[in-house]
């Protein structure tokens, strides 16, 4: 498209972006899976996509508790500090920016993943009937969760607050808070998902009473122009089912929009028009996803920055076989295909060695 809206650099408040491709945070299950230290090539991983305007990583657990499955990194311990302060260097060291992503998956997760074979922590004991998780043994039944008690509930809280300190400490640029795709948060806001009579239920203002107090605390730790939010409302994934997204979300971003955040991300999917919704109530900067069977365009994303709906867009997909995508973008060059099977786990292959354009030309 003439506009090339997504190749502007964005600035606002601590924002200070080259373009307006952000890399969205996608699971790739390389990290050591015994000490949650981020594999070796991480750093080249990411250092190769520093070229977009903001990096989000795949998430990473605030909490053993909260790991969703082999070879997830975590943020809890000097020595996953230490691993993510070598992908933090080697990202600034190549000109980029990056927020590390905190990321509880609640119910989504197995005993065969938790050490001692842990039941798994849910805002209910709602079991996931409809689909397997993978482990290190293959795919399996979900197991019923285990419903957090109300003290766990509050210490979660402080689990995301340090691990956000955690982030800095590892220099990363902020953190983004996922509340999105049917983990912990999504399933305290959702009401087949939380069947709770404390605080942390019973009502809208009960089930959204998680997402604000952990989003208000990791911004009390670091800085609310370094959090992120990442929710995707009316997003049937992982059994989710959410009676009034409107309601539900307009509520929470009326609680948080105060608090002068870094962003708000939302991926759109669902029948729920979220962008179009909450674009009006959310005063600060928007990064807007899509979360469709095939990898969002560049000609959608610009539709979305040039109807107004967001100043961002974020995409998954496409950066896992183009590290250089906004070179691409600029060019109009091709892009590479990504190889599905080789998404998770493993090691440098489908992971850092896919082509960069100077690379291709040699």
């Amino acid at each position: 498209m003439s506009d090339n809206l997504l190749l502007r650099p964005y600035q606002r408040g601590a924002l200070d972006l080259p373009n307006r491709i952000a890399m969205a945070p996608m699971t790739r299950g390389r990290a050591d899976d015994a000490t949650g230290v981020p594999h070796p090539l991480t750093k080249d991983y990411y250092a190769q996509r520093a070229s977009a305007g903001l990096i989000v990583t795949e998430g990473i657990y605030p909490h053993i508790l909260g790991k969703g499955g082999p070879g997830i990194p975590g943020l809890v311990d000097d020595a996953q500090v230490a691993g993510w302060r070598e992908v933090t260097d080697a990202v600034h060291a190549a000109g980029g920016r990056i927020f590390a992503q905190l990321w509880h998956v609640g119910r989504m997760t197995h005993p065969l993943v938790l050490p001692g074979g842990a039941t798994p922590l849910a805002p209910s004991p709602v079991r996931i009937t409809g689909s397997r998780i993978f482990t290190d043994q293959g795919l399996v039944e979900h197991v019923t969760p285990r419903a957090m008690t109300t003290s766990e509930a509050d210490a979660t809280i402080e689990h995301f607050a340090a691990e956000a300190r955690n982030a800095i400490a590892a220099g990363f640029d902020g953190v983004e808070v996922h509340g999105a795709n049917g983990y912990l948060i999504q399933q305290f806001l959702a009401e087949n998902t939380n069947r709770r009579t404390d605080r942390y239920g019973g009502s809208r203002n009960g089930r959204l009473r998680l997402a604000v107090d952990i989003v208000t605390a990791v911004a009390a730790a670091v800085g609310a122009e370094r959090v992120g939010l990442r929710v995707s409302p009316d997003n049937p994934e992982n059994e989710i089912a959410e009676q009034d997204p409107q309601g539900t979300y307009r509520a929470l971003v009326d609680a948080l929009d105060p608090l002068g955040l870094a962003y708000l991300h939302v991926i759109e999917r669902g029948e729920y028009a979220a962008l179009a919704d909450l674009r009006p109530r959310w005063s600060g900067t928007l990064i807007a996803n899509f979360n469709g069977p095939s990898p969002t365009t560049r000609d959608a994303g610009e539709k979305v920055l040039s109807s107004g709906l967001a100043d961002v867009f974020s995409f998954g997909r496409l950066f896992l076989g183009n590290p250089d995508l906004p070179a691409r973008f600029a060019s109009g060059a091709p892009l590479n295909d990504y190889a599905r099977e080789l998404i998770y786990g493993g090691g440098a292959e489908g992971y850092t060695d896919y082509p960069a354009l100077t690379a291709e030309r040699v």
